[in-house]
């Protein structure tokens, strides 16, 4: 694909969107069935996303496969090596201000809980992934560009665009608390001018995938029961979205653990 103006066009237009990054991403192991990604991303409006993708030159689309272009391999593999240049320099990280608490609404997974999204700027883009080891029970999701950080029930989220999402906490209060000690610990960091050592990955014992699982054995994710979905969503094989019953309101909060556990898959 030649670099004029109007494909240039094309292309920032296929990678302004998030699911379509996310698409993009997903596709970098290799080929992937439109059913494979239909997992993902919302199926009502897959269609839609590849059509971009592929009048981008980005993907190939032949009957239900779909895999990465010449052009898209090359385009992932430049944004790769920008992004591994810009996160080396932590030192020009700058310190950080969280802004005012934007939105207070109760916790879809407790009701008697609070959910609390706020800004932080300047947005951690370049460096987020490197701040990872500072927190024990954290993981970087390098799809999303998002940290989540656990500190027993409350949950944690900073993206790279320089929202920050926090839940399960008992009262604003709480949540400014700890959007303080974020704050703290990540302009701590930012002083010494270097990136924390790296760690070794929290895991994730099956028996606790398990213990979140409805276990009702109901069979409506195509497996037997739900310790062999546990199985398969430590392997990967399956999404937390194949689990229809964890989408019920009962669930909401076992759903919602399961989403932070399985990201340390």
């Amino acid at each position: 694909m030649s670099e004029n103006p109007n494909e240039t066009k094309l292309v920032n237009f296929a990678m302004a969107n998030s699911i379509r990054r996310k698409i993009i991403n997903f596709l970098a192991d290799g080929y992937r069935s439109t059913g494979e990604i239909g997992e993902i991303v919302e199926k009502a409006t897959l269609g839609f996303h590849l059509k971009i993708l592929k009048d981008a030159g980005l993907i190939e689309l032949e009957e239900e496969t779909v895999k990465l272009s010449e052009y898209g391999t090359n385009f992932l593999k430049g944004k790769k090596e920008k992004n591994a240049e810009e996160i080396t320099d932590f030192s020009q990280a700058k310190p950080i201000e969280i802004a005012r608490v934007k939105q207070v609404l109760p916790c879809i997974a407790d009701s008697s809980k609070l959910r609390v999204s706020a800004n932080m700027t300047p947005p951690l883009s370049g460096v987020l992934k490197l701040l990872e080891p500072l927190f024990p029970r954290s993981n970087y999701s390098d799809r999303k560009d998002s940290l989540i950080i656990q500190k027993g029930e409350i949950i944690t989220t900073v993206y790279g665009s320089g929202k920050v999402s926090i839940r399960m906490v008992e009262n604003e209060d709480e949540a400014k608390e700890e959007l303080e000690r974020l704050k703290s610990i990540i302009n701590e960091a930012i002083a010494k001018g270097e990136a924390p050592a790296p760690r070794e990955k929290a895991k994730v014992d099956l028996i606790e995938i398990y213990k979140y699982l409805p276990q009702t054995n109901c069979g409506k994710c195509g497996e037997q029961g739900c310790y062999s979905f546990a199985i398969k969503l430590m392997a990967r094989q399956v999404t937390l979205e194949r689990c229809t019953l964890l989408k019920e309101p009962e669930y909401a909060s076992k759903q919602e653990h399961l989403q932070v556990l399985t990201s340390y898959i």
